[in-house]
């Protein structure tokens, strides 16, 4: 087959529509939930703008005018009001303005805005009290490896900004000095794979010029105070004394294999004079981490809130490497101001420490951990002024177990501005997604410390869904206020106020519906089992003309999951009330087209973590078999006409189901990664290195079964994929070994875009290409008998 110049094409009409609806906005409350910004969303850009120039390097893709992250897609306008009120206002901006970054101050009385110019980037500061006159604070705002954030004291922020003597942009060498080389001595070093890495001297030079920024401390008339000297700043934090500063700077030598993530650096304090105050740690180059470990020596480093200056970090005690056997996996370390003493062990954590919260008593913690053996994880609350003492025990439940989540902690900002868990007196605060066997019903708990009582302050009720954005505290001590977002099969996503000690409730937005076309789809969550006994479940959707009893031509869409065992496997997700929306390169458009749809038909590979994969192939076509006999025994699929598909992980599964079973007449493959090979240290939960399992990187590879591919399939690709392991080579190859072997494939390489696709030109490209695949394959196929293995 020849290369095919088509040009960008287009979808019918009705789904044009849809996909061009203009978003509503999105809602930022202010801390003390008096004021709520309505943010207003640009739709989809144009190809132009992908295409504008971008530099990669170390990982990252910077825009080099903007000095920032590259993106296309910016927020367009502000307006704000009171929670309560009527009366909106808009923040002044020029009409066209790029909006990339709002933060709310933790006194609630001004928020930082950061927009993109023509010439670079800006910081404005917004009061809340004159929204129509944003103060422009800086016009050589970077944000490539850093941002801004408040300061304590809630009048000034600390950001990045270019350095006066900045200089132009290195230009490339006109002939190379010599070859590019990198060595290894013996140390071993399983590496995942990564892209827009550097390769070459002039790289490093590049990302020099663009990742060094000067720290500055700027307040509200715009004065800037400049902190010590450029560098390549990675992270920086204020003490809650707004007195110290935690900064990451990285240093030479960098790596070829690793994102900036991996870079060594130093862990520094710094007064706001720039002047060194205490060296946390030098950190080491990450290449020699075991897949799933972790860095040796301190790391998670960070401010302990509630305390003028104290450092809070993790250490590994098993050489950061999972396989080692422990007792205890970390440590938390702790120093305080001024720094003069030696790092104090505060505890010992059994398994790897994850996280570590404050409660509102700074001496009370609760640190997360994560067993990797068994795929579980606990929360334990410390009392540090009785360390003697057992924690408590707070959250102990598998990872996958979705209904046993007892929910996150509720927090809220303190004085200085760090999050801290709401507390009422012995009571905390738990904010959960609610599943159950009937869906997602999220609720709002509340716990006593004493006691370990749960009460169950709210929940959604069935026939919608609702979930809580906020809870708010109730100054008298009784129940407390929620500002919840509620959506319908029949109703868009709004806010509303509700007092549970009142049990009074109040409407606080009003969107409308921004697709009403397509509000007659029918939506329904079912169950089914694989034949091996595991749950399984998907959301079906059917055409709103749909007549009981006729038969559908069947899209199935998935994403394989992995789970240690089949009782949290066979666990529902999602909910069948939510309102079903339809944007970007989404598969429902396939509902409007006359087919049946199930959605996120739940694709479990079940079994010990260390081995689940070996039979990774036989349990996807258990649970796609299942699947389909589902919808025929339903009487709303055609079995003789059913086409799967799936994106990135997806994809992946969905060529190996096209390789390994004759379920399916057709299938969509976007994004994935066919050749395991080319991923030699792990893949998705797989722990295994290539050399340790080769058989089943083999077996697990489509690649290597593109022989057995006689069913048409669909492969699409960002042609500037940057995801770890999905290279545009992946899907390239893919075509070539299925045409090579007599199949029938296309292949679609999109220009300009990453693992997802966001320019309308490609959005509705890939609209056309699965609608026109699907209907010449699967909607038009002969009605013959199966042959499903």
């Amino acid at each position: 087959m020849a290369q095919i110049d088509e040009g960008y094409k287009l979808p019918p009409q009705q789904v044009v529509d849809i996909i061009d609806a203009k978003p509503v906005p999105s809602i930022s409350l202010s801390p003390d939930r008096k004021w709520m910004l309505f943010i207003e969303r640009s739709s989809m850009p144009g190809i132009e703008d992908l295409a504008r120039r971008n530099v990669r390097l170390a990982g990252m893709r910077i825009d080099p005018v903007s000095l920032g992250q590259f993106t296309t897609n910016f927020d367009t306008g502000i307006s704000i009001r009171l929670r309560d009120g009527d009366e909106v206002k808009r923040v002044g901006f020029k009409q066209g303005v790029k909006i990339s970054g709002v933060s709310w101050s933790h006194k609630s009385d001004h928020f930082a805005v950061s927009t993109i110019g023509e010439l670079g980037q800006q910081l404005w500061l917004v009061s809340i009290n004159d929204p129509a006159n944003p103060k422009l604070l800086t016009d050589k705002l970077t944000t490539v490896m850093g941002g801004f954030d408040w300061l304590p004291d809630g009048k000034s922020l600390i950001c990045n900004l270019i350095p006066e003597n900045h200089g132009t942009e290195p230009a490339p060498p006109k002939a190379p000095s010599g070859p590019n080389m990198q060595e290894s001595y013996g140390n071993k070093s399983p590496i995942r794979t990564y892209q827009d890495l550097l390769s070459s001297p002039y790289d490093e030079a590049l990302f020099v010029h663009f990742a060094t920024s000067q720290l500055a401390q700027i307040d509200f008339t715009g004065k800037v105070k400049k902190i010590g000297e450029p560098a390549i700043f990675s992270g920086s934090s204020v003490s809650p004394d707004g007195k110290h500063l935690l900064v990451n700077r990285i240093k030479k030598p960098f790596s070829y294999l690793l994102t900036v993530g991996g870079f060594p650096y130093d862990s520094e304090v710094i007064d706001f004079q720039g002047k060194s105050v205490y060296l946390v740690a030098n950190v080491p180059l990450a290449e020699n981490i075991p897949i799933e470990g972790v860095r040796k020596g301190p790391r998670s480093m960070g401010w302990k809130p509630g305390d003028p200056a104290t450092l809070l970090w993790m250490e590994a005690l098993d050489g950061g490497d999972p396989n080692q056997k422990a007792e205890h996996r970390d440590r938390l370390m702790t120093l305080s101001q001024p720094f003069k003493d030696q790092p104090k062990e505060l505890l010992k954590i059994q398994h790897r420490g994850m996280g570590l919260t404050t409660m509102w008593d700074a001496n009370q913690i609760v640190v997360s951990e994560y067993d990797r053996d068994r795929r579980w994880t606990r929360s334990l609350r410390y009392d540090l002024t009785a360390l003697d003492k057992a924690p408590q025990v707070l959250n102990d439940r598998s990872v996958n177990d979705r209904y046993g989540d007892p929910g996150a902690f509720v927090l809220v900002p303190d004085e200085a501005g760090y999050r801290r868990i709401m507390q009422d007196g012995k009571w905390v605060y738990r904010n959960g997604s609610g599943a159950s066997p009937k869906g997602d019903l999220p609720f709002v708990d509340r716990q006593n410390l004493e006691t370990m009582e749960t009460e169950r302050l709210w929940r959604c009720s069935e026939g919608a869904f609702e979930s809580a954005a906020v809870v708010i505290p109730n100054a008298g001590g009784g129940k407390p206020a929620l500002i919840t977002s509620r959506e319908s099969k029949t109703e868009p996503t709004n806010f509303i106020y509700r007092d549970l000690e009142t049990a009074t409730e109040k409407a606080l937005t009003a969107f409308p519906d921004p697709t009403p076309q397509i509000r007659g789809i029918k939506k329904q969550l079912v169950r089914y089992k694989r034949a091996d006994g595991v749950d399984l479940s998907a959301t079906l959707y059917l055409p709103a003309d749909h007549k009981e009893g006729e038969r559908l031509p069947l899209i199935v869409w998935a994403y394989p999951q992995e789970f240690s065992d089949p009782s949290t496997a066979g666990q529902v997700s999602g909910n069948p009330d939510r309102f079903v929306r339809m944007g970007g390169i989404t598969h429902l458009t396939l509902v409007t087209q006359g087919y049946a749809v199930m959605d996120n038909a739940t694709m479990p590979v079940v079994g010990d973590p260390e081995t689940m994969n070996d039979t990774f192939i036989e349990q996807i076509v258990a649970a796609a078999q299942a699947a389909i006999d589902y919808a025929v025994d339903a009487g709303v699929a055609d079995r003789n006409r059913v086409g799967v598909g799936g994106h990135s992980y997806g994809a992946f599964m969905t060529a190996n189901l096209m390789a390994h079973c004759k379920l399916f007449k057709a299938g969509v493959a976007r994004s994935g990664a066919y050749n395991r090979t080319l991923t030699p240290f792990g893949f998705q939960s797989e722990r295994r290195d290539f050399w340790k399992a080769k058989q089943i990187y083999a077996n697990l590879s489509p690649f290597n079964f593109a022989d057995q591919i006689r069913d048409p399939i669909l492969l699409i690709h960002g042609e500037d994929d940057n995801n770890p392991g999905t290279f545009p080579i992946q899907s390239q190859r893919m075509f070539q070994a299925i045409k090579g072997n007599g199949g029938l494939v296309r292949l679609v390489m999109l220009p300009h875009e990453s693992h997802g696709y966001v320019a309308r030109e490609s959005v509705l490209h890939t609209q056309s290409e699965m609608i026109m695949w699907f209907d010449k394959f699967v909607k038009n196929a002969k009605s013959e008998e199966s042959t499903a293995k």
